[in-house]
C-alpha cells in the first residue's frame, strides 16, 4: 500500500470523526499562551483557594501562565457576564458552583438565561459537603431535637444562608419538605456574619462548609450535630449523618465546582483541559490541600458534570417553585 493511500486514508477517518486536523493540531499545541479562569468565588474563600493551586500546577504542566480572576457577587452574574462573550476557545474559562449551573436558571426567570446553554462544562474539581451548625450552648444535641422544636412551633425556628438560593437555603428547605416542618430562612451577606450569628443564638442553626465554619468552630463557638451526607468523613468522624442523628433518611446536601468554557469551545480543547486538570488533581500535594477542606476530587467528564446538574437543577426547580422563591 503506497504512502499516499495511507495518509488519504488517515485523512479520511479524520473526517469521519468529526475533527480537522486543524482542530486536533489545535488541542495537541493547547495552549500557546496565558489562560485565563474568572471565577465567582471571591478571594481568600476554599474555592479560589485550591484554584489557584490548580492553576499553579496547570501553568507548569502547560508552561503557560494562567491567570485567576475573581469576580464575585450578583449571584454569579458578575463572572459570567465578563466571560459568557469572549472567544470560544479554552483560554478564558470560568469556575462556578453547581448552585450557578442548576439553581440560578430558577431563581432569575425574567432573565430567562441557562448557564448550561451559555457554557460546555470543561472539568470538574470538587464536592463539598454541608455540616448542621448550632451555638455551642444549643440544647438541641442532635437533628431530632432540632426537627421536634421545628414541629413544636411552625416558623418560629429560624436557620441562615449566605443568600437565597444557596445550597444553605435550599438544604433548609429541603428539611420543611422532608419533615413536614416550617421553619423561617433569614439570609446573610457574609458568611461570617452568618456563624456569628448561629454562635450567638441570632439564627438557631445553619449549614455550613468546613471551611467557611472551622474558625467559628475551633473558637468553640458552635458545634456540630451531623453532617448532610450519605457517611461519615474522615476530618471529622465523630459527626453523624443526617440519619444517624434522627433526621431524614436520605438527605444529602453538598455542591460541586466546576471548570467551564463558552459555548463552542472545540471537543478537542476541552478533552485536553479535563485530561491535564485530572493529572493535576491526582497530585498528592493538591490531594492533601484539597482534604484540608474536605473538598472531594472529581474525575467527572463533561457530560457527567452536566448530568450531575441536571440531577441538581430538578431537585432545586421543586424547592423553588412551592415557595416560590425568586431573585428576579
Amino acid at each position: 500500500m503506497s504512502a499516499l493511500l495511507i495518509s488519504r486514508r488517515a485523512v479520511a477517518a479524520w473526517a469521519m470523526s468529526g475533527l480537522s486536523l486543524g482542530a486536533f493540531a489545535q488541542a495537541s499545541n493547547f495552549p500557546t499562551k496565558p489562560v485565563t479562569i474568572t471565577t465567582a468565588f471571591a478571594a481568600g474563600s476554599g474555592p479560589d483557594a485550591v484554584l489557584r493551586q490548580v492553576g499553579d500546577k496547570l501553568s507548569k504542566l502547560w508552561n503557560q501562565p494562567v491567570l485567576i480572576n475573581n469576580k464575585p457577587g450578583g449571584g454569579g452574574f458578575i463572572a459570567i457576564d465578563a466571560v459568557q462573550h469572549l472567544p470560544a476557545d479554552g483560554y478564558n474559562l470560568i469556575q462556578l458552583d453547581s448552585e450557578h449551573l442548576a439553581a440560578l436558571p430558577h431563581l432569575y426567570k425574567s432573565k430567562n438565561f441557562v448557564t448550561l446553554n451559555a457554557f460546555d462544562p470543561v472539568a470538574a474539581l470538587f464536592k463539598t459537603p454541608f455540616f448542621i451548625t448550632v451555638a455551642t450552648d444549643s440544647k438541641w444535641q442532635n437533628m431530632k431535637d432540632l426537627v421536634a422544636a421545628a414541629k413544636a412551633a411552625p416558623n418560629k425556628v429560624s436557620y441562615g444562608s449566605w443568600g437565597v438560593g444557596s445550597p444553605g437555603h435550599l438544604g433548609g428547605e429541603e428539611i420543611e419538605l422532608l419533615t413536614g416542618v416550617e421553619m423561617t430562612h433569614v439570609a446573610f451577606r457574609e458568611v461570617s456574619q452568618l456563624f456569628t450569628s448561629v454562635a450567638t443564638g441570632d439564627v438557631q442553626w445553619s449549614l455550613g462548609s468546613l471551611p467557611s465554619s472551622q474558625g467559628v468552630y475551633k473558637a468553640g463557638k458552635i458545634r456540630y450535630i451531623a453532617i448532610a451526607a450519605p457517611k461519615r468523613i474522615a476530618q471529622m468522624p465523630d459527626v453523624p449523618t443526617v440519619a444517624e442523628a434522627g433526621g431524614p433518611a436520605g438527605y444529602d446536601v453538598n455542591s460541586f465546582v466546576s471548570l467551564l468554557a463558552t459555548k463552542g469551545t472545540p471537543a478537542d480543547v476541552k478533552a485536553k483541559i479535563n485530561a491535564d486538570v485530572q493529572k493535576v488533581l491526582a497530585d498528592p500535594e493538591v490531594k492533601a490541600r484539597f482534604n484540608t477542606f474536605a473538598f472531594e476530587t472529581l474525575s467527572w467528564s463533561p457530560d457527567e458534570i452536566r448530568k450531575n446538574a441536571e440531577v441538581k437543577s430538578k431537585v432545586y426547580e421543586k424547592l423553588i417553585v412551592r415557595k416560590n422563591i425568586t431573585l428576579d
